[in-house]
Order: C-alpha cells, then sequence, then structure tokens
C-alpha cells in the first residue's frame, strides 16, 4: 500500500473523531452546569460517602445520554479503579426478571472472578446478587446499574427495580442505579412500592443550542498544527472551515437541518456524510459536500418513485391528478382511461398505449403505493372498477416530475393547468 496523502489522512482522523463519544461530547460537557458535571458529582459522592442513590437520565434518542454516561463512569473508572465495578443492563433484551437477574449474576461472576452456573434458578440468582451488594458495600466498593431503555424494565411486576432499590435500603450495601429512557414519563411508570424507594432524581438532556453545536462543528473538524499534517494544508483545511461557518449559504443548509432534527446524533450523521463526500484531490470540504449530505439525509421516499415511473405510469398519476383538480375525488381505472384518451384526444400525443397495458401500469403504481384503493368496501369488484386515490400531494407529484429524467414536456403543462 502507498503512503497516506494528507487528504486521506485527515478523512480517517475526522471520521475517527465523529465515531468516539468522548470526543464529541467532551467540549458540550465543560460547562459546570452541565448534566456531565452534575451526574458526575452525584456518583463521586455516592462512591466516596459510600451511600446509595437512583436517578433517571430523559431525553429524546440521539441527544447524549448514554454517551455522557460513558464518559463519567470513565472517568471514575480512573479515579477510583478498585471501588467502581459497573453492570449494564438493556431493556430491550432483560426486561424479563429472570433474564436479568441472571445478566446481573454473570457479570458480577466476570468481574469479581467467580464461577458462573446457568443453571442457577432465580431465588439463586436473586440471594446472590443481594449477597454480592452487602460483600462490595462492606468492602466499600460501589456497583453501577446502568439500565438502558429503563422504561421497559418498568413493565410487568418490576421485580428486577424492586429487589435493587429493596437491597439498597440497607446501610451495608452500596450501589448507584442509573436509568436511560427516552419517555419523560419513565417514572410515572413505577410501582407505587418501587417508587416509593426511588430518589427522584431526574436528569433532562435537551437538543444543544445552536451556538454549541456551531462550536462542535469547529471543534470535530479543525486539524492540529502538530500532527504531522504540512503546514500549508491545515491552515488551508483551517481556513476553509472557518469560511464554511461564516458563509450564509451554509448557515441555511444548518437551518433546514435543525427544523427537522436538532440531535447531535443527526448533526454527527450529517458531518459523516459530508466528510465522506469530499474531494480527495483538492483535501478539501465544499460547500456542495454539506448540501450532498443535506439531501442524502432527506431523503423522500415519493420523490423516489415518481423519478422512477415509467412515462406511461406518469400520463396515469397526471390523469387522477386532474380529476382531483375537477373536483371528482373518488375515481377508478376507467373513469382514468377516459381522461387518459381526452388527453390524447386534444392533444395527438405519440404516448398511447392499449388498456390492458394501461391497466398494468395501474397495478404497478398501486403495488409501489404511490395509488391505494380508496375504501375497504367492493372487494368482490375486479380491480379496475374499485374506486383508487393518490397517495402523493400535487406539489410532490410536480417536483418528482421535474427531476425525471424522460418526463415529457406536455405532461408538466397539463400539471399546471
Amino acid at each position: 500500500m502507498g503512503k497516506e496523502t494528507p487528504a486521506e489522512k485527515s478523512l480517517n482522523l475526522i471520521r475517527g473523531r465523529l465515531c468516539d463519544p468522548s470526543y464529541v461530547f467532551r467540549p458540550l460537557s465543560a460547562s459546570s452546569d452541565s448534566n456531565y458535571s452534575k451526574l458526575k458529582f452525584i456518583v463521586s459522592t455516592s462512591i466516596t460517602e459510600g451511600c446509595n442513590n437512583s436517578m433517571l437520565l430523559l431525553g429524546p434518542r440521539g441527544s447524549g445520554k448514554a454517551a455522557v454516561l460513558d464518559l463519567v463512569v470513565g472517568d471514575l473508572l480512573e479515579q477510583f479503579p478498585d471501588s467502581v465495578s459497573v453492570i449494564r443492563l438493556n431493556g430491550l433484551l432483560h426486561s424479563d426478571d429472570n433474564c436479568a437477574f441472571k445478566e446481573i449474576a454473570r457479570q458480577l461472576c466476570m468481574e469479581h472472578h467467580l464461577l458462573f452456573s446457568k443453571m442457577a434458578s432465580f431465588d439463586d440468582n436473586s440471594q446472590f446478587i443481594i449477597a454480592m451488594l452487602r460483600a462490595c458495600g462492606l468492602a466499600h466498593k460501589t456497583i453501577i446499574f446502568v439500565l438502558d431503555e429503563f422504561d421497559m424494565f418498568a413493565q410487568g411486576k418490576q421485580r428486577l427495580l424492586y429487589s435493587l432499590l429493596d437491597a439498597m435500603q440497607s446501610v451495608t450495601s452500596q450501589a448507584v442505579v442509573v436509568g436511560i429512557s427516552s419517555r419523560l414519563d419513565a417514572d410515572q411508570l413505577l410501582e407505587k412500592r418501587v417508587r416509593s424507594r426511588f430518589s427522584h432524581r431526574k436528569f433532562l438532556f435537551l437538543p444543544p443550542s445552536r451556538e454549541e453545536l456551531d462550536g462542535l462543528f469547529v471543534h470535530l473538524l479543525s486539524l492540529p498544527a502538530d500532527s504531522g499534517f504540512p503546514s500549508g494544508y491545515v491552515s488551508r483545511f483551517n481556513d476553509k472551515i472557518k469560511n464554511l461557518t461564516s458563509d450564509t449559504r451554509f448557515k441555511d443548509i444548518l437551518k433546514t437541518l435543525f427544523n427537522a432534527n436538532t440531535t447531535v446524533n443527526s448533526f454527527l450523521k450529517f458531518i459523516f456524510c459530508a466528510v465522506s463526500l469530499m474531494n480527495l484531490e483538492s483535501g478539501l470540504l465544499s460547500l456542495e459536500n454539506f448540501k450532498a449530505a443535506l439531501s442524502s439525509m432527506q431523503r423522500q421516499p415519493k420523490l423516489e418513485a415518481v423519478r422512477d415511473c415509467s412515462v406511461l405510469e406518469l400520463y396515469l398519476l397526471v390523469c387522477m391528478r386532474r380529476l382531483e383538480v375537477k373536483e371528482q375525488s373518488s375515481y377508478n381505472f376507467i373513469s382514468v382511461m377516459k381522461e387518459y384518451k381526452a388527453i390524447h384526444d386534444s392533444f395527438h400525443t405519440s404516448d398511447y398505449y392499449a388498456q390492458n397495458v394501461c391497466l398494468r401500469a395501474f397495478e404497478h403504481l398501486r403495488e409501489r403505493q404511490v395509488i391505494c384503493y380508496a375504501e375497504n368496501r367492493g372487494q368482490s369488484q375486479t380491480g379496475e372498477y374499485r374506486l383508487q386515490k393518490l397517495l402523493i400531494s400535487a406539489s410532490e407529484l410536480h417536483q418528482g416530475m421535474r427531476s425525471h429524467a424522460c418526463c415529457p414536456a406536455i405532461l408538466l403543462k397539463l400539471l399546471d393547468h
């Protein structure tokens, strides 16, 4: 393999940053008022003072709940290497109580180099977990239980949550339960006996502000001066990034992106798409890269379906749209064919096909879910007599036809009038 060019090296560096949650969320957690600082203070206090705690991290998916918690846990493992043990469960995998207790027992056995028995019963695992909590408490070792998809554990009898929180009422235990959920009402799902033992600490993860995202953009894409890149390349690359952030067209792209989704996860996907489209010859990011990234994230299946239609299928769609304009809200294949024939007789178009060919094209549109049956009644009727309706709007049809490679000009004219 040949030597890596500066462009390839910068591409790999930025991709690595985007895939590293600690690098992404570290600048967003720098404030003393951030969730990272508050969470770290509470958990570290629980470790140093030997007390029990429980809390919930709430916010939309992609807002960084798990990433910030991983940052906190990583820092605490470095700070207290012999005083912290982490048990991770996911509600999508371990919502069943038997499965959850077995998984906790397995992870505890791995952590403390004990022999794990797959044949152990639910009661055996429950007693083992309580005994381990007591033993770790006496050894001044805190067990951090991370329950991802917390709302899934709050279904059913909630035996896992009750057992953990009830065991934490003992002065000999030393544990922290951290639930992660995208449901803001997750704590309201708890039973009364579980809620009475819960600490009711909640951390709300809101999408970052526009200023924070602008700072994150520069943080992720700026190249360091002392990283082995040619100095001229680094200055050109960083200047290009600064120029982009001040470009009004780029700000409009970001505004369009944030109108749809303001989470960090969506922002990272957007940057990753743009970086992947970077021209390796110039080695610089351009405005076109970000435009293409935005369009790839805003895929519209209906427009793509129209762009993939044959010319005959476009004629049928235009006929249905013209029938709707004439306030004919319901129509079947026969009425569409009458409109199709009227267009041919008026404009003498060359694109005229037999009725059986049109019927196959009509059925193909229904298979692709561009049109559908207007009602469930009349199932005994054959397809050409059943009422149909369009599943795309006039603007979507117009936009799809304008981007179609072979759309006849007459169809756009018919659609506009």
